[in-house]
């Protein structure tokens, strides 16, 4: 949000006010939040349109008391409905509007009812569906895809192989820069995750020849310009990764046709990489430091994708002598309680 934040004890408490000191204190200077958290204004941008459409007050005349569970609700829905918005995000925002208001209520006691009765509005549960990972085969494929005799073609596989190395998030993979990927002695990536959080992942002795060959190749060599630039010796964008990306499985889809048929994201090879250490034996532990999560409980998706997979496979395998006799519920009372 930009604007200077007025002051004065009429407009201490203060909607508009609030609103600027949240972004520019709170998360500004007292939390130094990285400018994707910041992001938040685009909840906000949002709510006040549909404030504005809806109740009829312009942003700068709205108060903490508009803001109660009804417009709340109602905009939630308006997402989904309106703008097709998963469950996914419209958790987001509304985690968005839960962190403002928690500042908000230290401010303006008086909001405190309905700060109260938006805070008790639920996250809405939504089905996870089984991670999607590659075979190592089909990684192999879309690695050696791209045309090496070509600038973008060696480029993209030194970028893939060392996002499938390390399982960096594309952000972290684009946003490195010469002089934190050692290829000499002990070959090294330093990565900035997310939340400030680095991390040194060790790379593999082919990924580590890639890098090499790729830095000598570099029209922008110097230690702080981007290791993977666009053409320009910018940094790439997210769209571009996902482009290339692309190309590459179309090209790999020759050997592999299922690739047709499947969605493979720059995010498919983070967890690709998890799942390959999880199958290789690597301690849960280990994997969540490798992939730079706050939590190794936010790994545990991947052992449950493992189990998930192999319970499928068991089934598959039952022998067919096997009688599976069917439950016939007693009464009509039972047989609706099992409908639900």
């Amino acid at each position: 949000m930009e604007g200077v934040i007025m002051t004065g004890p009429k407009l201490a408490s203060s909607f508009p006010i609030l609103l600027q000191r949240f972004f520019v204190e709170h998360l500004g200077n007292q939390r130094a939040v990285s400018s994707r958290t910041i992001a938040y204004r685009d909840t906000f941008r949002l709510l006040l349109d549909f404030a504005k459409a809806t109740i009829g007050k312009a942003p700068t005349r709205l108060t903490l008391a508009d803001l109660d569970a009804q417009l709340i609700l109602s905009f939630l829905d308006h997402l989904e409905k309106e703008r097709s918005n998963g469950a996914r995000t419209r958790n987001a925002r509304l985690a968005a509007l839960r962190s403002f208001l928690k500042y908000a209520a230290h401010y303006d006691l008086t909001a405190l009812p309905v700060i109260e009765q938006v805070l008790a509005i639920p996250m809405k549960r939504f089905d996870r569906p089984v991670l999607g990972f590659l075979s190592r085969e089909e990684m192999q494929a879309i690695l050696e895809a791209p045309d090496a005799r070509t600038w973008a073609g060696e480029r993209d596989r030194a970028l893939f192989s060392l996002m499938y190395n390390t399982g960096a998030r594309v952000s972290e993979a684009i946003g490195l820069r010469v002089g934190e990927v050692a290829v000499d002695g002990s070959a090294v990536a330093h990565l900035h995750g997310k939340g400030r959080k680095d991390r040194r992942v060790p790379l593999w002795r082919t990924t580590a020849n890639l890098i090499r060959n790729w830095k000598r190749r570099l029209d922008y060599g110097g230690e702080e310009n981007f290791l993977f630039p666009n053409r320009g010796g910018g940094c790439m964008a997210r769209s571009n990764v996902t482009q290339r990306l692309e190309l590459a499985v179309s090209a790999a889809a020759e050997r592999y046709p299922q690739f047709a048929r499947r969605s493979i994201s720059p995010h498919t090879i983070r967890h690709t990489t998890a799942m390959h250490l999880l199958q290789s034996g690597v301690d849960i532990s280990v994997i969540a430091l490798w992939l730079g999560h706050e939590s190794p409980a936010t790994t545990h998706m991947y052992l449950q994708a493992d189990l998930a997979m192999k319970e499928r496979t068991l089934n598959r395998l039952q022998p067919m002598t096997d009688s599976q006799s069917r439950y016939r519920p007693p009464d009509q009372l039972m047989q609706f309680l099992l409908s639900l």
